[in-house]
């Protein structure tokens, strides 16, 4: 068995998600948000998110993460800030020694929902559907689940392949 940990970005709020995973099976453990608050400075809210990703690896003992890419949009600052807090999400689990790997939004849809123009709605109930028992609050939540669930698909294939087994 191996425990995997997805994280969706976001400086404002960043969602987390754990998932077992054995064989081909995947049992769903927790999943949250780290909100911050929109009236501290940015360094403040950096802390508060490097804290909460730390207490959430030492809780539930991650083996591996993995970490939405984002995406550039209008806002430059917008994208400043979102990369500010990717950075968080890239570091704190490498300085932990996980090993940390990372999926744009279209592979996530992809492997989740099976097209990469899945809306935020179809994402969720398939991640629902993928892990029984998740309640999924929100949406930051339901994203990263669906990123630890890609991280599965692509590191069962990369394991099928390593070792010489042909996929249908």
């Amino acid at each position: 068995m191996i425990r995997l940990m997805g994280i969706d970005p976001g400086l404002r709020f960043m969602g987390w998600g754990i998932v077992d995973v054995e064989g081909n099976r995947l049992r769903h453990v927790a999943d949250g948000v780290l909100a911050t608050q929109s009236g501290d400075d940015v360094p403040r809210r950096l802390c508060d998110l490097h804290e909460g990703l730390m207490k959430l690896i030492r809780h539930y003992g991650p083996t591996e993460a993995a970490v939405e890419e984002t995406y550039v949009n209008r806002n430059g600052s917008s994208t400043l800030k979102l990369g500010y807090a990717r950075g968080v999400a890239l570091l704190v689990p490498a300085l932990a020694g996980l090993s940390v790997h990372e999926y744009g939004a279209m592979a996530v849809k992809r492997s989740v929902v099976g097209t990469g123009a899945a809306t935020k709605e179809q994402v969720t109930m398939m991640v629902r559907r993928l892990l029984p028992g998740a309640e999924v609050r929100r949406a930051d939540a339901s994203d990263a689940l669906a990123i630890a669930i890609c991280h599965a698909h692509h590191r069962a294939s990369a394991h099928h392949m390593a070792a010489g087994v042909r996929m249908a």
